[in-house]
């Protein structure tokens, strides 16, 4: 069985300070009560500790978020979509890292949502909130058209992988816009050298620009799609896979053929003052791809 505490020291030294009151003042001059200490001190601020290695960093950064957007949509003014983002900035050779917060910090400061018209204000709250002479933002989304078929009119819509890359140096800006294109390619040889058919397959042209004044992703599709055999859609009844499929052998390319039909088409375009266009077809009677590229401005 447990013992009872016994209480009667605490109790008479109790009595003794009230009967002594300079005794009591005595004892708490000499045990002074102790301040806690503060959890919420400074915290250390590795990323801006020096670093001696004398190398700069071109780019530094987060990548991988996925985050709402708006884009500007000709037939509807606007189409939200979401893109996976990368943001980042140039980082001073005396700096051991950056601030990776602060990258999301700016983009929650423009709400939850980016607008294509607020991507300059985004590139200089990056480059001022992260003290950089530089700034990048990058916007990989699917972008979608509804499209009809050629001959029975069904709608249908159709995505396309589209990519914003915009850089803020100093005071100058550059934005580039990426459209990815599926098309139908038909092999101009394998119609030559055979009696019945030529072989076919889906291929891929992803078109690069620059420009002087904003161009429509819609306008950049549609040039694409006029240089495969033909269009690719999503809806197709039988009369239309007929359409199709005698349309692509009327019009057989190479892949050689795919990116300079393209090229010269952004050449007579003036609004472009640059481009690189590549072109993978998918082959489907090999066991690899045919690609080209050409770039130009």
């Amino acid at each position: 069985m447990r013992r009872p505490r016994d209480w009667s020291p605490y109790l008479i030294f109790i009595l003794i300070l009230i009967e002594f009151p300079a005794l009591r003042l005595q004892v708490i001059i000499s045990h002074p009560m102790k301040k806690p200490r503060s959890r919420q001190g400074k915290l250390h601020d590795t990323q801006s500790s020096p670093d001696f290695r004398n190398l700069r960093i071109d780019k530094v950064g987060v990548k991988g978020l996925r985050y709402p957007i708006v884009v500007r949509d000709r037939s509807r003014a606007t189409q939200n979509t979401v893109a996976t983002v990368a943001l980042a900035v140039d980082l001073p050779h005396q700096f051991k890292g950056t601030h990776m917060s602060r990258f999301l910090e700016v983009l929650q400061d423009h709400g939850g949502l980016i607008h294509v018209q607020s991507i300059p204000k985004i590139l200089r709250a990056l480059q001022e909130k992260l003290h950089a002479e530089s700034a990048h933002l990058e916007l990989e989304f699917p972008y979608f058209i509804e499209k009809k078929a050629p001959v029975s009119g069904s709608p249908g819509l159709v995505d396309y992988q589209t990519r914003f890359d915009a850089v803020l140096h100093g005071e100058d800006l550059t934005f580039k816009v990426a459209v990815t294109v599926p098309v139908t390619t038909l092999c101009p040889c394998s119609k030559a050298i055979s009696t019945r058919g030529a072989h076919n397959q889906r291929g891929y042209v992803r078109l690069e620009v620059t420009f002087r004044k904003p161009v429509w992703i819609e306008d950049l599709v549609s040039l694409v799609e006029s240089c495969g055999s033909s269009e690719i859609y999503s809806l197709l009844k039988r009369p239309d896979e007929k359409h199709v499929t005698e349309k692509a052998y009327d019009r057989p390319v190479f892949v050689e053929d795919l990116v300079r039909a393209v090229a010269l088409k952004c050449e007579a375009q003036p609004d472009i003052s640059w481009y690189r266009v590549e072109a993978e077809n998918l082959e489907s009677i090999h066991n690899h791809s045919a690609y080209a590229m050409l770039e130009r401005g």
